[in-house]
């Protein structure tokens, strides 16, 4: 564990976790993580989240180097990777004072088990003076749980920002330019934030007035220029994007001949567009370009009258995430016949998207179907520029 000073008696208290490839057993993490725990030595001293549970003992120790007694652990997150060490946590400061949400306090007596007596529950915009240090406590839900919640420090200007703002990361390097953040935090916020994309906008409208001068998450670096991440999240929540993503998967060429007919058409209608080969990529890819995507062309051969199974998997994940695509397209081939067109529907039954004419071809495509894949591709560039008047 590092003990990082980020600014006069405050400290971040980070795990790193270097090989860590996977989280929620969904989530690809390429470049680890780490889980990051921050304290403020003041009159009080307040520990502000923990760190996931086998990482418990590398916080105790880093706590007894810095010789503290902690008075209140601010539970800003009742998820085990914020929230998990805090049953070792009392055991070594036993009259420390946990406060978080309403929704906060009964999922940590759920999920860990912790005594209710212990946990104070704490309202939208209520307040903490440490001594010289004051916490204002903003109530942010649904990112990406319905107990989140933010922490604003004065005088410092730091916002402890839980999930929101995070990055699956682990780097010891404080971050400055966009470019040392911009991918893995749009991994994290496809695969945590993106379902709740309305709520983003209405937290990131609370934080508006604030002066911010640095976001300390609880995964990932320390973000100096906030105005990086914030206009990112803003972004990418506001849902304005105009690409299209192409993802397709073929068996005997047919389909493949479809996809780069229509690539072509698109590109040559000043189109955006992503194509992706779902046989070679990871599903976090395919997600990530969904993020700020308006449309998504699906092109999948039929296997026994259904969609490829990639293809299935992949869109009830799609499904699940909410991405802010507003119209999808299917195009494929198939051999004696298909029912892939009603099993996409059902596959993606809960995402608000008009389905636009399918093209479904039987066997190799010909003179008539390309001239399909025009009208189709015509139809799109005019759907979305419709969007941009």
């Amino acid at each position: 564990m590092a003990i990082k000073k980020i600014a006069e008696d405050v400290y971040a208290l980070q795990s790193f976790d270097w090989d860590r490839r996977t989280f929620d057993s969904i989530l690809e993490t390429p470049k680890g993580t780490t889980y990051n725990s921050f304290l403020i030595k003041d009159e009080k001293n307040i520990l502000i989240d923990s760190t996931e549970p086998s990482m418990a003992g590398e916080l105790l120790e880093d706590l007894e180097s810095l010789d503290v007694q902690i008075d209140y652990i601010i539970s800003q997150h009742a998820e085990q990777d914020h929230s998990g060490a805090i049953p070792a946590l009392l055991r070594e400061y036993p009259n420390a004072k946990i406060l978080g949400t309403k929704a906060c306090k009964e999922l940590l007596e759920n999920l860990l088990g912790i005594p209710a007596d212990k946990i104070q529950s704490i309202e939208d915009g209520q307040t903490l003076s440490a001594g010289h240090h004051q916490l204002n406590f903003i109530v942010t839900p649904w990112v990406h749980w319905p107990d989140t919640m933010v922490t604003y420090l004065l005088p410092e200007a730091i916002l402890f920002s839980c999930d929101f703002f995070a990055s699956h990361f682990a780097t010891t390097k404080t971050i400055s330019r966009l470019e040392d953040i911009q991918e893995e935090a749009k991994r994290y916020y496809a695969h945590i934030m993106m379902p709740f994309s309305q709520m983003v906008q209405g937290n990131l409208e609370k934080l508006r007035d604030l002066e911010i001068k640095m976001i300390a998450p609880s995964h990932g670096p320390i973000i100096e220029k906030p105005e990086i991440i914030l206009g990112l999240y803003e972004g990418w929540s506001s849902q304005r994007a105009n690409k299209v993503v192409i993802a397709y998967i073929s068996m005997h060429g047919s389909t493949e001949l479809m996809v780069k007919h229509i690539a072509r058409m698109l590109m040559d209608l000043d189109v955006e567009i992503r194509v992706l080969n779902l046989a070679n990529i990871n599903t976090g890819e395919l997600i990530m370009e969904l993020v700020d995507s308006k449309a998504m062309i699906i092109a999948s051969p039929t296997v026994l009258t259904r969609p490829h199974p990639r293809i299935a998997s992949i869109l009830y994940f799609v499904n699940m995430l909410k991405p802010p695509i507003k119209y999808v397209a299917l195009i494929g081939s198939y051999g004696w016949g298909t029912l892939i067109e009603k099993e996409t529907r059902k596959l993606l039954g809960t995402i608000n998207v008009e389905f636009l004419e399918p093209v479904l071809i039987k066997g190799k495509p010909g003179k008539e179907d390309f001239e399909k894949l025009d009208e189709l591709a015509h139809e799109i560039k005019e759907k979305i520029g419709d969007d941009e008047k």
